[in-house]
């Protein structure tokens, strides 16, 4: 016979513990098997589910009645076409340039991040504008490379495919020969009135607000290249500083090259904040227009920026000379 060895002085206490976890599990399993109160934020969400699962078929009604009218639509211009209207637009020829037009980077070094995000923003506008131009040039960026291309890699990672371009880390003078170099520089005091589409024409790419005018006249100097500048002071004056930007020249070239008119050129490229007036044929502005002109203010081809936030602009350099 086994004889139960635990002390008789134990075994009301663990009765008791036996008894208060059993109550435990009695609790537990009410509450398990109590139903769920719903928050009013769970409530709104399946109030919302069950009414699109209601309008389901509403809007597969709808749905069929977009597509009726759109074919109905179509039926329609079909219907004109017919009768010699056309409903597609029309898509002009294009007649691409042999002419060379370069942006020349190699000025990197003298600008602040601002100017060449400015910079970077100019050479995207040229490039647009060279895909839809009538008449598209043999668009290159040469010397590219530095804070330029930093920030093109880091807002426009897309430029590593673009189109149609050629983007040289080289010097231009590297690329072709000196004599079919033509430098757009208004420091020069030839005057350029035709393009010669078998020649490359530079654009000095720097945005520098006039901190370094006459460097691209020098930099032509110094190469021994041709320089010449646009035709605009026979055609326009402007109430404004005479400072065009890079894409500026860039489009007026395009459109000369369609318009084959130096005055439509202009005038269908700058912007109406340079108050650009036409000069008449004998050489004065329209009366009625006021026009103040410096005699030290120089248009600017090459030597080019916008106009924006020039006040920054100097805060930057004061700052930058002040850490210096």
């Amino acid at each position: 016979m086994t004889m139960d060895t635990e002390p008789l002085d134990l075994r009301p206490e663990r009765s008791k513990c036996t008894s208060e976890f059993a109550d435990n599990d009695k609790r537990n399993n009410g509450a398990c098997n109590a139903p769920e109160v719903m928050s009013k934020r769970q409530m709104k969400k399946m109030i919302k589910q069950k009414q699109w699962e209601d309008q389901r078929e509403l809007r597969k009604q709808k749905r069929k009645e977009k597509r009726q009218k759109k074919k109905l639509e179509r039926q329609a211009q079909l219907g004109q076409n017919v009768e010699g209207i056309a409903c597609k637009r029309v898509r002009r020829e294009i007649h691409p340039s042999t002419l060379h037009l370069i942006i020349d980077c190699s000025f990197d070094h003298l600008m602040l991040l601002q100017d060449v995000k400015k910079l970077n923003k100019q050479i995207r506008r040229c490039y647009s504008e060279n895909r839809r131009a009538a008449h598209p040039v043999q668009f290159y960026l040469t010397s590219h490379g530095g804070q330029l291309k930093s920030n093109m890699d880091e807002y426009d990672k897309g430029w590593i495919n673009w189109k149609d371009i050629h983007i040289n880390s080289q010097h231009y003078k590297d690329l072709m020969k000196s004599e079919d170099l033509v430098y757009l520089t208004s420091d020069s005091p030839e005057v350029l009135h035709e393009l010669d589409e078998t020649k490359a024409y530079i654009i000095g790419g720097l945005v520098d607000h006039n901190h370094h005018k006459g460097i691209t006249y020098k930099q032509a100097l110094d190469l021994g290249i041709r320089h010449a500048q646009l035709p605009l002071g026979s055609f326009v004056k402007m109430n404004s500083r005479k400072v065009l930007a890079v894409n500026h020249v860039f489009e007026i070239i395009l459109a000369y090259l369609e318009k084959k008119d130096w005055k439509e050129a202009f005038f269908s490229v700058l912007p109406q904040r340079k108050g650009a007036v036409p000069i008449d044929e004998t050489g004065e502005a329209p009366t009625e227009v006021s026009i103040t002109q410096d005699e030290g203010d120089h248009l600017s081809d090459s030597d080019s920026d916008s106009e924006d936030d020039v006040e920054q602009i100097e805060l930057g350099r004061e700052e930058q000379n002040n850490d210096k």
